[in-house]
């Protein structure tokens, strides 16, 4: 059974930083994109980044470049999302996905999905 269990949420003030970190079990996750959407009440879920597990490609939302990174372990498996610089529209609760194969920005199209983790952003 797969398991993507988030971490690392929380209050920050704007100009700071968090950490998120994903640990994923139940699989080998060799040819899977690992990623990371967020979603508000009053927006659809959308695309933050994402690494691919073999190559260590990385891909950002252009909300998110310069300021986010995403990176990752193999043993034992686990993504994270460091965050810095935030700011107030960043505010909304993260989740890590991962797909089997390539870049895909549609949160439609992921095969697994952890409960997420809230991240608020105060002005």
């Amino acid at each position: 059974q797969v398991q993507l269990v988030e971490s690392g949420g929380g209050l920050v003030q704007a100009g700071g930083s968090l950490r998120l970190s994903c640990a994923a079990s139940g699989r080998t996750f060799s040819n899977y994109l690992m990623a990371w959407f967020r979603q508000t009440p009053a927006k659809e879920r959308e695309f933050v980044a994402a690494i691919t597990w073999c190559e260590n490609w990385t891909y950002f939302a252009d909300s998110v470049k310069g300021r986010f990174t995403i990176s990752r372990d193999k043993a034992p498996v686990t993504v994270y999302l460091q965050m810095n610089t935030l700011k107030p529209e960043d505010t909304a609760i993260y989740y890590c996905a991962a797909r089997y194969g390539g870049i895909w920005y549609n949160s439609k199209d992921y095969d697994y999905w952890g409960r997420g983790t809230q991240v608020t952003v105060s002005s």
